[in-house]
Formats: C-alpha cells, sequence, structure tokens
C-alpha cells in the first residue's frame, strides 16, 4: 500500500464523518436558530432552554436515521477489510 491508497482511505474517511454527522448538526442548527429566534421575540433569557431542545431533537434525529448511519459505517468498514485482505493492492 502506497502513500496515495492511504490517502485516498483517509479522504473517504473524512467524508463519511462529514455525511454521518451532517443530520444531527443541521438539525441542531436549525433547532437553535429557532430558539434564538422565540428567545429574541419573547426577551426570554434562560440559559437551559437552548440546550434541552437541541439535545432531544439531535436524539431523534438520530434514533430516525440510524438505519443510514449504520450502513454508510458498514460500507466504510467493508471497503476497509476489502483492502486488508487484499494488501492493499486493489483500491
Amino acid at each position: 500500500m502506497d502513500g496515495a491508497q492511504i490517502l485516498d482511505i483517509s479522504r473517504e474517511g473524512i467524508w463519511v464523518l462529514i455525511i454521518l454527522s451532517s443530520p444531527m448538526m443541521v438539525v441542531g442548527l436549525v433547532v437553535g436558530l429557532i430558539i434564538a429566534l422565540f428567545q429574541a421575540l419573547t426577551q426570554v433569557q434562560e440559559l437551559t432552554l437552548v440546550f434541552v431542545p437541541k439535545i432531544i431533537a439531535i436524539f431523534f434525529t438520530m434514533l430516525v436515521t440510524l438505519p443510514f448511519l449504520g450502513a454508510t459505517m458498514s460500507s466504510y468498514m467493508a471497503k476497509i477489510v476489502d483492502l486488508i485482505i487484499i494488501g492493499g493492492s486493489g483500491l
């Protein structure tokens, strides 16, 4: 296995990480914006009002996207295992 193959595996791993984390990040961003807008309109400045809805929304997003997350991680791991078995020569 040469340096180019290692860089390709690393690049693909970073993309898998971005794809896996993006649903939770988007939901956290949207919920945070909605709560911030609500706080700005009502002038309620409670710090815990931001964190609890975000945590709940991200948890439910993880539950909903769990099959997608598992399938994506499984396919990436299968590629890595295949590279280990064949010795990394057939990327």
